[in-house]
């Protein structure tokens, strides 16, 4: 088997742009990924297009060989765009195997650890546009089935804040446990944007909520000392990695063990294969994994085969507004979350196939800057 050609198929997604990445071969067996930034969509595209220079004419079932080439003749890395475009290539390798095999992804990943795959949703808060509208919609996201809601109550906070904002955001946090009642967990998320003291005194005002974590609390570029004495100053779990990337990127975190669970994004880290790795890493430190999954129905796809086969899992982040969005570009349905779980696939490979044609219809539009960027209102401007 040879690996014929490489296209992508770049996707405008509401306020976001998804890049899907398909391999084909000569034996008519196609294989879907996934890559992509949140922002700078079309330097992972010619991205990918260079990579497919190296592959093109390979076999695609030598995955190891394939990455690790790509990684030790890339002079600088870990670029995030290379482990990107990198990922979306593997995650399609995988699912050529898997599909040639007849198997799903994750038994040739060691095989399946957990019978389903326990999921929170992310993004139920979208609509908000005051205090109240946040308890409305978390009372309907339980209603959905979730039993685990996560979202970013500091909307637009720099690095210091007042006492004013941390008021506000205490109290955001306060109504929607009131709303959800103590049977819920509330993952809150912080975006990478407290200096370390900062992150302390939140979390200390946050602790009697009873929080499930707090959520990449300091900028990914504050050292991981920082990060540990945050841990070891608050009672709440923390939780970081969805912008760390390879092994080598998560291994001084993990060793000091500067957060009790690790996010690692499979796109960020370069593959499937890899994360799995940077999981094993974590499990001898015992470390919960809880995979962030920010993207389209590819990589989702791929974070539940993940799942299945990591003894160390523990959650699965899940973009529940999107559902419709991945029914409508997928030839058929993509598994539904049902009670907080999504059962596990058992189609060959990934499990799912792309509608190219429906895709091609709505290309990306180009962002340069962050997807987080503009969103919506900061916090400050809610009312009640």
């Amino acid at each position: 088997m040879k690996i014929e050609a490489i296209k992508t198929f770049p996707f405008r997604c509401g306020w976001r742009d998804w890049v899907f990445v398909k391999v084909y071969t000569d034996e008519g067996i196609a294989g879907l990924g996934e890559s992509g930034l949140g922002a700078y969509e079309r330097s992972v595209v010619d991205m990918v297009e260079d990579l497919a220079e190296y592959f093109v004419g390979k076999d695609p079932r030598q995955i190891e060989l394939h990455w690790n080439t790509i990684l030790r003749d890339s002079y600088w890395y870990p670029s995030v765009t290379l482990t990107s475009a990198l990922a979306g290539i593997e995650m399609a390798l995988w699912d050529i195997l898997g599909k040639s095999l007849g198997v799903p992804v994750y038994t040739l990943l060691g095989g399946a650890c957990h019978p389903r795959i326990k999921v929170y949703n992310n993004a139920w808060y979208l609509s908000a546009r005051s205090l109240d509208d946040f308890a409305e919609l978390a009372r309907k996201a339980v209603e959905q089935g979730f039993r685990h809601l996560k979202w970013d109550p500091f909307w637009g906070y720099d690095v210091f804040v007042d006492r004013d904002q941390r008021s506000l955001a205490r109290e955001c946090v306060k109504i929607v446990r009131e709303a959800v009642g103590d049977d819920v967990e509330l993952l809150i998320e912080m975006h990478g944007r407290f200096s370390p003291d900062t992150a302390i005194r939140i979390a200390h005002e946050l602790e009697e909520f009873n929080p499930f974590w707090i959520e990449e609390p300091l900028p990914p570029n504050c050292t991981v000392d920082a990060l540990a004495e945050v841990k070891a100053a608050t009672r709440i779990p923390v939780a970081t990695g969805e912008r760390v990337s390879t092994r080598w990127g998560f291994w001084e975190l993990i060793e000091k063990q500067a957060a009790a669970i690790i996010q690692p994004d499979i796109i960020c880290c370069g593959g499937l294969l890899e994360t799995k790795k940077v999981a094993s890493m974590a499990q001898v430190h015992y470390i919960g994994v809880a995979p962030h999954s920010a993207s389209g129905p590819a990589l989702a796809a791929a974070n539940i085969h993940l799942d299945a086969c990591t003894p160390n899992f523990l959650i699965q982040e899940f973009f529940y507004p999107d559902h419709p969005v991945y029914d409508e570009i997928l030839v058929e349905h993509f598994l539904h979350p049902q009670d907080g779980y999504i059962e596990l696939p058992t189609s060959p490979g990934l499990g799912l196939e792309l509608n190219e044609e429906l895709v091609k219809g709505k290309p990306f539009q180009y962002r340069r800057e962050s997807t987080l960027s503009g969103l919506w209102a900061p916090l400050e401007s809610f009312g009640k």
